[in-house]
């Protein structure tokens, strides 16, 4: 029977001890791409190739197309279209029509939003606190306009606004009023699209309000009320400053969504009388598939893509520091 001695009999670990910061400065090696980073961008890959078909190509396509003047005769031709630098987009803003097109979605927008997201914020609130009988049938009454299709909408909104037998017209004869031809008025025109189109929406700001309504906590509003903060003390101190991340995102798509109104006036109202229901994205339509004025249709479109970004990044400023 032998004896050992020393670290391995004693059964004390050795421990290799490193100089303080060595390999500090050292960078991590780069891990080479695995199988599974291979699979994901093969699973990715068929979405990829339809994204850059369908959407990449088209996109960088349309602005290229802005600076030339492609036309009819260039749909088979298309190397033919001659360069023509910024003057489509230097026509645009001495285009009278453009100018009329610019200036009521200006309108629609100004006027539709607030009234959307005021009357969905309205909406919510009642759906949220004031109701508690069939709750869930007037939520889901809200929100069928939205799932509806245009087509459909457009059908009851012509037929509710008809001036000889609509049912404005004859709620107005019950009461001895003279109802105006709402969708034949250059001055009813635009409001009576707002007042379809905010109808038409409220049901996804609604939802979005809800959402963030049942998100705020009760133990806030409780404490307000025992401090003595009134209804509309709790609603403008508390529950406002909370839905503020909300209202951000509802403000924002309901902004471009209206920007972008097209199915309203091309269904109803064709852009007129006078062109007073008359859009950039209808414009567009027009001398795109129309009058074939491609080159000058793509520059519309990324006119209107410069005012989306522009009104979005403002947007996202003035309200980003209250979201925090």
């Amino acid at each position: 029977m032998s004896l050992t001695t020393g670290p391995a009999a004693s059964g004390a670990a050795v421990t290799k001890t490193t100089p303080e910061g060595a390999g500090a400065g050292r960078r991590p090696r780069r891990r080479p791409l695995g199988r599974h980073t291979l699979h994901g961008w093969l699973f990715s890959t068929p979405f990829l190739a339809l994204f850059g078909l369908f959407m990449l190509f088209p996109i960088v396509a349309t602005l290229l197309m802005s600076f030339t003047d492609f036309g009819a005769r260039n749909v088979t031709r298309p190397l033919e279209a001659q360069f023509v630098g910024l003057d489509n987009y230097t026509h645009l803003f001495e285009d009278d029509r453009f100018l009329t097109a610019l200036f009521n979605t200006a309108y629609f927008v100004v006027v539709g939003v607030p009234l959307t997201l005021v009357l969905g914020l309205l909406v919510a609130l009642l759906l949220n606190n004031g109701i508690d009988r069939a709750r869930t049938f007037f939520r889901v009454g809200f929100y069928a306009p939205v799932v509806t299709t245009i087509v459909a909408v457009a059908v009851v909104w012509r037929f509710v606004l008809d001036p000889s037998d609509g049912l404005v017209a004859g709620l107005g004869a019950e009461l001895g009023v003279q109802v105006p031809d709402f969708l034949g008025s250059p001055t009813w025109a635009m409001p009576s699209l707002i007042v379809m189109a905010v109808w038409r929406n409220l049901g996804t700001v609604m939802v979005l309000f809800i959402a963030g309504l049942q998100a705020v906590p009760t133990e806030v509003r409780e404490a307000a009320r025992l401090d003595g903060a009134g209804t509309w003390q709790e609603l403008r101190r508390i529950t406002v400053p909370l839905l503020r991340p909300t209202l951000l995102y509802a403000a924002v798509i309901t902004t471009i969504g209206y920007l972008n109104v097209f199915e309203e006036p091309f269904v109803m109202t064709q852009g007129g009388p006078s062109d007073a229901t008359l859009t950039v994205s209808l414009d567009m339509y027009r001398e795109g598939f129309n009058f074939f004025h491609m080159g000058y249709a793509s520059a519309m479109a990324y006119v209107l893509f410069v005012v989306i970004m522009g009104i979005t990044v403002l947007q996202l400023r003035l309200l980003k520091d209250n979201t925090r």
